[in-house]
Formats: C-alpha cells, sequence, structure tokens
C-alpha cells in the first residue's frame, strides 16, 4: 500500500500540481490510513496478492477510530477527503475493483468566518518596520505592504522572484494553487516601496547573482515561509497583537476592505485565485470594523 500512496502523491505533484504543503497533509492522512490497515492483518498472515487489503469493513473500522479520537470534525472531514481522492485514483488505476469511497462518510464542517483585522490595527502593525532602517527591516516593510496590497498568501508571497514584478505596469504575477496565474494590480506607494527594496535594498542581502527570488533571507538565499512567518509574529509582538495577526488574517482582511471599499465580488475572487466564487462569498458576512 505504500507503494501505492507515493504514486498517488507523485501523480498529485506531476497532474495536480499540488503545493508541498498540501502533499505533506496527504502524505500524513494517507500513511496513518495505512498504518491502520496494517494494524488489522491477522497475525501470521501472509499476503501473496499485489492487490491492496482494503475493502468497507476496514474502512468502517478507519471512519470509526478517527471519531474515536480527539479530532475536530475539521481534521476528520480533511482525513477522509485524503482517503477519498486515494481509492478514487487506485480505482482509476485498476488496483481496487470497486469504489470504496461511499463508505467513508464525511462530518458535517461548519466553516468559520474568517478573523478580520480592523483597518487601524493593520496600518499601526504595517507602520512598524519603518521604525528601525536596518536592511532587513527594510526587506520586512516592503514583504508586509506587499502582501497585503495584494492578499498573497504567504506561500506566494515567498514564491515570487524578481521577474515576477512589472514595475512598467505595477503588477505582480503570481502561481497559485492548481498552476492558475493571476496577474495582480499594485498602488503607486507600494510599487515605489518594491523598486526601492529591489535596487537597493535586495543587493545588500544578495550573495549570489544567480538568485532569482525575491525575497531574501541574511544568507543570501529565498526566505521561506517559516521565516517569513516568525518575521510577521515578531512584529505583532512588538505592537501589542500578538495572536490576532498572521499572513492569513491580512489575507483575509485585504479580502473584506477591498469589498467594503467598493470592489465586486468577481474581482476579489480573482485577486485571491479563488476556483469557486463560493469561496469568496464567506467575506460578504464578516462584519466590518474601521
Amino acid at each position: 500500500m505504500e507503494e501505492d500512496i507515493k504514486s498517488f502523491l507523485d501523480y498529485l505533484v506531476s497532474e495536480k500540481k499540488y503545493s508541498k504543503n498540501t502533499l505533506a497533509a496527504y502524505g500524513n492522512d494517507l500513511n496513518q490510513l495505512a498504518e491502520y490497515v496494517r494494524s488489522e492483518e491477522p497475525v501470521g498472515r501472509i499476503d501473496t496478492s499485489s492487490e491492496p487489503r482494503l475493502n468497507a469493513e476496514l474502512l468502517s473500522g478507519y471512519l470509526h477510530n478517527l471519531r474515536g479520537r480527539k479530532y475536530t470534525s475539521s481534521t476528520v472531514a480533511r482525513k477522509i477527503a485524503a482517503a477519498k481522492s486515494f481509492l478514487k485514483f487506485m480505482v482509476n488505476r485498476g488496483r481496487l475493483r470497486g469504489n470504496l469511497a461511499p463508505n467513508l462518510a464525511s462530518p458535517h464542517v461548519s466553516k468559520p468566518l474568517p478573523k478580520l483585522l480592523p483597518v487601524s490595527e493593520v496600518r499601526r502593525f504595517l507602520a512598524e518596520p519603518a521604525k528601525l532602517s536596518t536592511t532587513d527591516a527594510k526587506r520586512d516593510k516592503t514583504m508586509l505592504e506587499l502582501l497585503y496590497a495584494t492578499g498573497l498568501r504567504a506561500s506566494e508571497l515567498m514564491a515570487l522572484n524578481t521577474r515576477d514584478i512589472d514595475l512598467k505596469k505595477n503588477t505582480v504575477r503570481c502561481s497559485g494553487s492548481g498552476s492558475r496565474v493571476r496577474v495582480i494590480p499594485i498602488d503607486q506607494p507600494v510599487a515605489r516601496l518594491v523598486k526601492e527594496y529591489i535596487d537597493i535594498v535586495r543587493p545588500e542581502l544578495l550573495s549570489d547573482e544567480k538568485e532569482v527570488a525575491l525575497f531574501l533571507n541574511r544568507r543570501g538565499e529565498r526566505l521561506t515561509r517559516q521565516g517569513f512567518w516568525q518575521i510577521v509574529q515578531g512584529y505583532a509582538d512588538k505592537v501589542g497583537l500578538s495572536g490576532k495577526v498572521t499572513p492569513r488574517s491580512l489575507r483575509h482582511s485585504f479580502a473584506v476592505h477591498k469589498l467594503k471599499g467598493g470592489a465586486d465580488l468577481h474581482s476579489v475572487q480573482e485577486l485571491l485565485g479563488h476556483a469557486n466564487i463560493s469561496t469568496t462569498k464567506i467575506y460578504t458576512q464578516v462584519e466590518f470594523r474601521p
């Protein structure tokens, strides 16, 4: 079964273009399924069949096992979704004779409304890096302003290369999930900030002229998502917003502030890179605070 899981993950990379974070989640969830299947093997059983020993009874037991643990409904739903996708893949590849997915019923998950930051708190947070004149602080100021100005995901921001910035048109080119490419406009103040970073700040961090990443760490390498998260938390702590400001809450705030500022729903959908407009509609339910 482990080889089948590996083939499935390879398929998600090559065909579906899933991100590393999504792949890691799928891998962990499916390895848990494989461990459960192994634990249910009869003692002394020798398996001479190349077909995975999956059946309705095993899947029902796995579902019961998940629900018996202290997982949230959303976690159980995610694990079941991973298993269903895997089972469908196995049927399509001729590795299973029938579709067993109906034996896995997902729990109802009510989606909480996104956490929103008032405009005043966003401004206070974004102003903090400017209090320092260091190279790191100037880089941080650019990253945070660009994040809020575009609504990018943290992983998308960290994946930007210098060629993705068009300062003649004041746009950012982003490759999102599922290889969907979107071009996001930025206003003149943010464009000036990005230009200054590229012309003056980035060269101070650069150690290899071949490096194409837009945002660099002190070693001159691409800044990681984890490193960016720590930077965000550091400034949030300084302004007394620890636990409230995250890359995701800034993305949510960008969406709501755009809608309240008069942008139409389809425009915000395009900016955020949502495949389905129902995902964007949730922002219309969030209470706005100036």
